[in-house]
């Protein structure tokens, strides 16, 4: 699992940079104060389907991720994942023109989180020969299932939030976004590592 991982770390890293976008553009949302031309763009119709767009992009990254990985037992992990973020992002877009409750948006966050946390764990076993990427994903995976559990608790009512749209669930959301395009960012460049130290071991032999 590890080397198919390796092959596919720029799609990884892709979709790290879009999960980035996408967190950075939804804190930004959720800040009141400011400029007004930067308050009228974010609030703008076009900068919520734009926000849909990077959710929706990153989706697909992941799910071409889990094709190139699809003779392995966990790939359906990615791919829950990709179609989940792929439908928060066909759901953010439609938001532009209709209302998405915070708590619909939420359930989707749970297959995300869930979904990437499991398959982080279980790649994390396979990865022993490489302690630092063991770890790393190994950790991920926790803070991933975490935020499922969380966000579980919102769709659920045992967490209250501010009503929707409030800057408290926007920074939810980013900090879902930001913790996922730095684990994805981190382990892309993590494995693009490991490829170049292949490489050096077969010019060598």
């Amino acid at each position: 699992m590890a080397q198919s991982l390796v092959k596919g770390w720029w799609l990884l890293a892709l979709c790290g940079v879009l999960d980035a976008l996408f967190a950075v553009q939804i804190v930004l949302m959720g800040i009141r104060d400011g400029s007004p031309i930067l308050r009228t763009f974010i609030h703008s119709r076009d900068a919520i389907s734009q926000l849909g767009l990077f959710a929706l992009a990153a989706g697909v990254c992941t799910i071409a991720a889990s094709v190139w990985n699809s003779r392995k037992d966990n790939s359906w992990l990615l791919v829950l994942n990709g179609v989940a973020c792929s439908s928060l992002g066909i759901l953010v877009t439609l938001g532009a023109n209709r209302s998405i409750t915070f708590r619909t948006i939420a359930l989707v966050i749970v297959i995300m989180a869930m979904s990437i946390g499991l398959y982080e764990l279980a790649t994390a076993r396979t990865l022993r020969e490489h302690r630092i990427g063991e770890w790393l994903l190994g950790a991920a995976g926790v803070v991933s299932v975490g935020f499922a559990v969380a966000f579980l608790a919102f769709v659920l009512h045992w967490m209250k939030l501010d009503p929707s749209p409030s800057a408290q669930t926007f920074n939810w959301l980013g900090s879902y976004f930001g913790f996922t395009a730095i684990c994805m960012v981190g382990l892309a460049l993590r494995l693009n590592g490991f490829d170049r130290v292949s490489r050096r071991k077969l010019q060598t032999a």
